[in-house]
Order: structure tokens, then sequence, then C-alpha cells
């Protein structure tokens, strides 16, 4: 797998922390710089870690799976990219009034954007991607897209919305889909 690939897999899974990052950015109009810089950066590490996390977990099947690599990476990323378009179409996702931005609820919202990431790392075990070029190179990414979406959040407000979720979720599929190739 080169490194455009790459990128465009740390893009796809990166769109739930910049849904996440750009409605953080939007509701939490007082945010800290702290807490501003933390959310990237907790973002990008979760979604850097938990690959290792399915990669390392994957190993131990590994001669199970690597038969079925192809397919096995395409029924992971195209049920993970269906469920990001099916998540597109619900925006009760964005409904964070009732809540404050603590570090804790950080914390929590980079575990939960980045289970999907966990599922990839399996995929890589399965199909031998370097984990230790790949790894590093989702978090980069994932922490350039947080960054960027909190900025756009706070100046823009709601603009992608949805439409985060739909291009994650359409990136996967097509690289699922290229894996069977």
């Amino acid at each position: 797998m080169n490194i455009l690939e790459i990128i465009l897999i740390g893009i796809g899974l990166s769109m739930d922390a910049v849904a996440v990052s750009m409605t953080n950015g939007m509701v939490y109009k007082n945010m800290t710089k702290g807490k501003e810089l933390a959310m990237p950066i907790a973002f990008g590490l979760f979604q850097g870690g938990m690959p290792l996390l399915g990669y390392f977990a994957g190993s131990l099947f590994t001669v199970f799976i690597s038969k079925y690599s192809g397919i096995i990476t395409l029924i992971i990323l195209g049920f993970i990219g269906g469920k990001m378009i099916k998540d597109s179409f619900n925006d009760d996702q964005n409904n964070n009034n009732n809540i404050s931005l603590t570090y804790k609820v950080l914390l929590f919202q980079a575990l939960a954007t980045s289970i999907d990431a966990f599922a990839v790392g399996v995929s890589f075990c399965a199909t031998g991607v370097d984990i230790n070029f790949a790894a590093p190179i989702i978090a980069i990414t994932t922490f350039i897209c947080s960054f960027l979406a909190i900025i756009i959040g706070k100046r823009f407000g709601n603009i992608l919305g949805s439409k985060a979720h739909m291009l994650g979720g359409i990136i996967l599929i097509i690289i699922g889909i290229k894996a069977i190739i």
C-alpha cells in the first residue's frame, strides 16, 4: 500500500473526528487554547494507536485470514464506510448542547471516533501493510484534519456536518473495493 492510499485511509478514518471537532468548535465558543490543541492531539493519537492494536490482535489470526485478505478488507472497510454513510443521514450525533467540553469528554470522543481504526488495523495485518509506517501517517492526517475542522467549526458553523461522514464512508468503500481488484 502506498503513502497516498494510507493518507486517504487516514482521511476516511478521521471524518468522525472531523465532524466532532467541527461540532465542538461550533458549540463550545469559549474553548480554551489548551483544549483546542488537546482535541486534535487526542484524536490523532487514538486514530494512530487503534490500528496498532488491531494489527497486533489481527496478527494472532494471520495464518487464517491472509488467504482471504482482499475479501476481509472489503468487508471491514465496506461495513465501516456503509455505517459512516448511514450515520451521515442522522442529525442527532451533532447534539452536544447539554454537556461541557472537559478533558474526560474529549478522551471519550477520541475513543469513540477511533474504534473503526481498530478494524482497519486488522485489515492491515491481513494485507501485510507496514503498520509502523501507516499508523503515524494516520495519526498525523487525523491531527491536521481535526485541527482544521475546529477552525472551520469556529468560523463557519456546521458547513460539512453529515457530508464529512459521507465522504469518509465513500473513501473507505472505494479502498475496500480496490483491495479485491
